[in-house]
Parts: C-alpha cells; sequence; structure tokens
C-alpha cells in the first residue's frame, strides 16, 4: 500500500524559494544556486499536475533557476564599470520585494485582529459638566512674579510685536481704488459736450481726477464715437482735437 505524503502548500514560486532559503538558513544576497534549483525541482516533481495554472508558474521558476545555474558555470559578464554581474541580482531584488510585502501583510493582519478586539464608549457625559472650567485663582498665579518680571514679559512681547512689522512695506501709503465706471462717465461726457458747438479734447480730459479717470473718459468719448453721438475733427496736425455733439 502507498504511502501518502502532503506536501506544504505554497501561494507561489517565491514563497516556495524564500521557505527554502529559510530552511536552509542562507544569505538571501548570497544563495548557493544548485543546492536551491535541486530541492526546488523535488518540490515540482512532486505537485499535483491537475492545476496547470498553478503548476506553470513553478516551471517557469524553475526554468529561470536552471538557466542561472548555466550562467553560474560559465565565465562571468561585466557591466559598463567593468564589474561582475551576478546573474542571482534579478531573482534577489524580487525576493526580497516579495518578503517585504509578506511581512507587511502579516503585519496588516495582526493589525486587524487586535482592531476588533477593541472596544470604546461613547461619551455621556452632560454639556454643562463638559463645559466646566475650574476657577483660576490669581493670587496663586502671581505667585513669585514682580513689577520688574512683568516689565521683562511686556518689554519682549512688545519687541516681538516690532520684529513682526516690516520697516519698508510698513511705511507705503494704503492704496484705495477709484471706483469710476464706464455709464458715468458717459453721462459726463454728454453734459460737458451739450449745447456747445464745440469742446476741445484736452479739456475732457484734464477736468478727471486720476489716471483711472482719463482712461475711463477716452473710453467714453470713443463709445459716443462709435454709437454717432459725437464727432471729433482737426484742422491741422497735432492741433487740438475738436469734439462736435451731433
Amino acid at each position: 500500500m502507498a504511502i501518502e505524503v502532503k506536501l506544504e502548500a505554497f501561494e507561489g514560486p517565491l514563497d516556495l524559494l524564500l521557505h527554502l532559503i529559510e530552511k536552509n538558513k542562507v544569505d538571501i544576497y548570497d544563495i548557493p544556486i544548485v543546492e536551491i534549483t535541486d530541492q526546488y525541482l523535488e518540490y515540482v516533481n512532486a505537485l499535483d499536475t491537475k492545476d496547470l495554472d498553478v503548476v506553470s508558474e513553478f516551471l517557469v521558476m524553475a526554468a529561470t533557476l536552471l538557466d542561472i545555474k548555466c550562467k553560474m558555470l560559465l565565465p562571468k559578464e561585466k557591466d559598463e564599470n567593468d564589474e561582475e554581474i551576478d546573474p542571482r541580482a534579478e531573482l534577489v531584488a524580487k525576493l526580497i520585494e516579495y518578503k517585504t510585502y509578506k511581512y507587511m501583510s502579516v503585519k496588516l493582519k495582526d493589525m486587524q485582529l487586535y482592531a476588533g478586539k477593541s472596544l470604546y464608549k461613547i461619551p455621556n457625559i452632560p454639556k454643562e459638566v463638559a463645559k466646566y472650567e475650574e476657577p483660576v485663582d490669581l493670587d496663586k498665579l502671581l505667585i513669585g512674579i514682580d513689577m520688574e518680571k512683568l516689565k521683562l514679559v511686556f518689554d519682549s512681547v512688545i519687541k516681538r510685536r516690532e520684529d513682526k512689522i516690516d520697516p519698508v512695506r510698513s511705511k507705503f501709503g494704503k492704496i484705495e481704488k477709484e471706483e469710476i465706471s464706464l455709464p458715468d462717465k458717459i453721462s459726463y461726457v454728454k453734459k460737458s459736450v451739450a449745447g456747445k458747438k464745440k469742446v476741445k479734447f484736452r479739456q475732457l480730459l484734464e477736468k478727471s481726477e486720476s489716471k483711472q479717470g482719463v482712461i475711463v473718459t477716452f473710453l467714453a468719448i470713443l463709445e459716443l464715437i462709435k454709437s454717432g453721438k459725437l464727432k471729433v475733427s482737426q484742422e491741422h496736425t497735432f492741433d487740438d482735437i475738436i469734439i462736435d455733439c451731433v
């Protein structure tokens, strides 16, 4: 009668390799590839071949190990810096990454287990009690403080306040926005021109209070010219522009 042997199940080829490395107590950065490959192939030969998807993953890793084993027997290749290339380097990097994720999954599982055992109680303290604050005893608070210490505290506060003031920007004046609307200037131009035969363009602009007022006045004149309510003329070059009311 045949004896059935139950093999330990592994999540994948990397899990099996990590198990073999820990079992043999070898350095993961210096894997004895011949020994590990032989043990790995023993496990693959004992696999149940019914699940082809699982078997194929282990066979791919077996082929990788055999390829590394062959490269270890050949003269070692060198990189651009004339340093020897270790055929096991890529496999080692994958094993370290897998080991990190496996360790983190165990930690997260433990955290989930401990979190399930944590209980908390919803606070039910009355609002009046929660808002209560112990009255301050001024006599107790001022023990050991005299006028000299208070002056030192006051001076330090004033100094910090002065340090926050920008010596340059603090001298700048306040810039206030001058509200000048185009409709208001259009009404102003209409009133200035109404009842007059001719008005000089310069006269309308000189009555503006600021640069913004000059610009808005100019736009108002252009708008009235566009709508056909004003007409401009100039007898000679560089002469004053004359505005006529149509």
